[in-house]
């Protein structure tokens, strides 16, 4: 049995070849989720990924603390992701705290420094720059609450 080695396999690989740990400009964003939830749920905060908003914005993660103050936090995976992505201040209506989850090797000065900040890798993360809070409106916290709770609940019965 022969290796596809059509174009279409070609980019695939191109693609890969581009989130290895030897090229300092993309990292693997997935990777980076991970470790960002992670630490999220250390830090008591259920997390899941692609939470599509009222808006029509989909968060990389959103997530609920036991107190219910919704966190919504973006992942950069490189300088040019978050320079072609001017969408991050459409999330702030919709969360009380905001961070970007970035690699120890992005040059974390390029991001805003009134939004909260996370280093991740796959394993984990921390928290170098705490987001400031900005309370949500008790109606729309209720229906955000609500949306995650159903969004969380429809994935968990798609996985039995």
């Amino acid at each position: 049995m022969a290796l596809d080695t059509g174009p279409d396999c070609q980019q695939a690989l191109a693609r890969a070849a581009l989130a290895r740990a030897d090229n300092p400009s993309i990292d693997d964003a997935r990777a980076l989720a991970r470790g960002a939830a992670r630490l999220l749920s250390s830090l008591g905060v259920a997390a899941i990924p692609e939470f599509t908003l009222p808006n029509g914005r989909r968060a990389d993660l959103a997530g609920l603390s036991r107190k219910g103050e919704v966190v919504i936090v973006e992942i950069k995976s490189g300088p040019a992701d978050f320079r072609a992505d001017a969408k991050y201040p459409d999330y702030f209506a919709w969360c009380d705290r905001f961070y970007f989850a970035v690699s120890q090797r992005f040059p974390a000065p390029i991001l805003p420094e009134a939004c909260g900040l996370i280093i991740a890798d796959p394993f984990g993360g921390a928290v170098v720059r705490d987001s400031p809070v900005h309370p949500l409106a008790p109606a729309r916290r209720k229906a955000l609450t609500l949306r995650f709770a159903r969004t969380a609940a429809e994935r968990a019965l798609r996985a039995l």
